[in-house]
């Protein structure tokens, strides 16, 4: 039997009336029992994070710089344990975990460093016009107000890490509530901050059901919120709150490009290596994990069974096991949606070339070409390790391509030519570019979002400080400039 796992309010940990399990993907075994917050405790939750909102922002940065580094530090130290739950919770393959708790560390360090240099503020001569005589006007950043942090289920530490951390560093108190299905990762984050001297009342962990949701998005003390997710319920967050800040994090459907000059042997293998690993990494549970593949006509012929040898050659089975590569999906539900979506273009005429299986909630790694351009995997976000493959006939063909869809956060372009790199950046309609390598790669100290319907807002450390904080001019008069 398992035992109940608390969550954490105002800094504090609490039990509520009702509780519900948390069970693997993969076979279906208990892995925690998590408690159920009452109205009443979310009330005062937030009632807690609008008192202490200036309080905190007023907080010495090395507190809060030293609480984000103690963080991190046992990130490390715990780093196999909350590896194995996170695999335990999501089915994510073990060395994809390991990878995630990683990416969580860093992210606490970047913001504990971030929190030591913001908002010196910047100094501004406003004598440049003659009115302006005396005077310099300061710039500082200052909260916008509590944050309503809600987060995914794909990275369940991580993206986590990527609501708290920023908040912290920025002295913006924050209410997280974490994904139904992967609450257990989150709480972690709170057993690690209870260890610190965080003001009580900044931080709340709080796994709400979704549909108590609506409730919380419309508190009035709560003007920020930061949420990562699908695109439906994203927007129809902010279209329920139009007068409040909303970062949304929303989907994609990942192209990578592969261009002439990406020609010699050596340099499709890669390409094709790159391509297979990150459709299905995650279980191609990504916003930016390869959906698409579109390749040059020279270079199609050649690089179409390598990726196919490449997606075969990906290890399923147990995400516990350290030689998996591709676990589970979420949840049997999700699986049997990628297998209707990829049942869906077949019966319109495309290629299944490998793949197309599915067992319990796992799927196997799929790839299909000649997919029509309305089937529902070429316009969504799929979400599952499908691979479609398309030729096209030179760069600018390839970039339409591209911009041919709804969603716009990240693309890969496989080149060597810079020229191309450049015209890359200002043709397509993402977020991010990346060169010579699949659309997946992250670095979490950069900007990161969408154009488009992939969302609106940045993550990013800074940049989300940036998103929490707004900017306050203080004017200084009769001053010897």
């Amino acid at each position: 039997m398992t035992s109940t796992h608390a969550f954490w309010l105002a800094g504090r940990q609490a039990t509520g009336e009702d509780s519900f399990a948390v069970t693997s993907p993969w076979d279906g075994r208990p892995v925690g029992e998590v408690a159920v917050p009452t109205d009443a405790q979310t009330e005062e939750a937030v009632a807690a994070a609008y008192a202490v909102r200036e309080d905190f922002a007023a907080t010495p940065a090395h507190v809060r710089a030293a609480a984000l580094d103690h963080v991190g530090k046992r990130l490390v130290e715990r780093a196999e344990e909350i590896a194995r739950l996170i695999s335990a919770e999501n089915g994510k393959p073990i060395k994809w975990a390991r990878g995630e708790v990683g990416r969580a560390v860093s992210v606490f360090r970047f913001a504990a460093e971030e929190a030591r240099r913001f908002n010196g503020g910047e100094a501004q001569r406003l004598d440049t016009d003659a009115g302006g005589q005396g005077r310099l006007a300061l710039t500082r950043r200052f909260p916008k107000g509590v944050v309503l942090g809600i987060a995914p289920f794909n990275f369940p530490l991580n993206l986590c890490a990527h609501k708290v951390a920023p908040a912290i560093a920025a002295g913006v108190p924050i209410i997280l509530k974490p994904a139904p299905a992967t609450p257990l990762s989150g709480l972690v984050i709170g057993e690690l901050l209870a260890e610190t001297d965080l003001p009580a009342g900044s931080w709340s962990i709080l796994p709400v059901p979704n549909d108590r949701m609506p409730a919380l998005v419309q508190d009035e003390r709560l003007p920020v919120i930061s949420f990562t997710g699908s695109e439906k319920v994203g927007y129809a967050i902010m279209d329920s709150v139009p007068r409040k800040h909303c970062t949304l994090e929303l989907g994609g459907n990942g192209a990578a490009v592969v261009l002439g000059d990406y020609a010699s042997d050596a340099d499709l293998d890669r390409a094709a290596t790159r391509i297979a690993t990150f459709s299905n990494y995650q279980g191609g549970q990504s916003c930016i994990s390869v959906q698409r593949v579109i390749a040059d006509a020279s270079v199609y012929d050649r690089l179409l069974p390598r990726i196919v040898a490449a997606v075969e050659a990906q290890v399923t089975g147990d995400p516990g096991d350290d030689t998996t590569d591709v676990g589970p999906l979420v949840s049997e539900d999700a699986a049997r949606r990628v297998e209707a979506w990829v049942r869906e273009a077949v019966e319109a005429g495309a290629q299944l070339l490998t793949g197309g299986k599915r067992d319990g909630a796992s799927y196997a790694p799929t790839v299909l070409t000649d997919v029509p351009a309305d089937a529902t995997i070429s316009c969504e976000e799929v979400f599952g390790p499908v691979l479609t493959v398309r030729k096209v006939d030179g760069e600018a063909e390839a970039f339409a391509a591209v911009n041919d869809s709804k969603y716009g956060l990240q693309a890969g372009v496989f080149t060597h030519d810079l020229q191309v790199a450049f015209r890359a950046h200002r043709a397509l309609e993402v977020g991010g570019v990346v060169i010579g390598d699949v659309p997946s790669y992250r670095a979490d100290q950069m900007p990161y979002g969408g154009a488009k319907q992939s969302g609106v807002g940045r993550e990013g450390v800074k940049f989300a400080m940036d998103d929490y904080t707004y900017e306050r001019v203080l004017v200084l008069t009769g001053l010897a400039l």
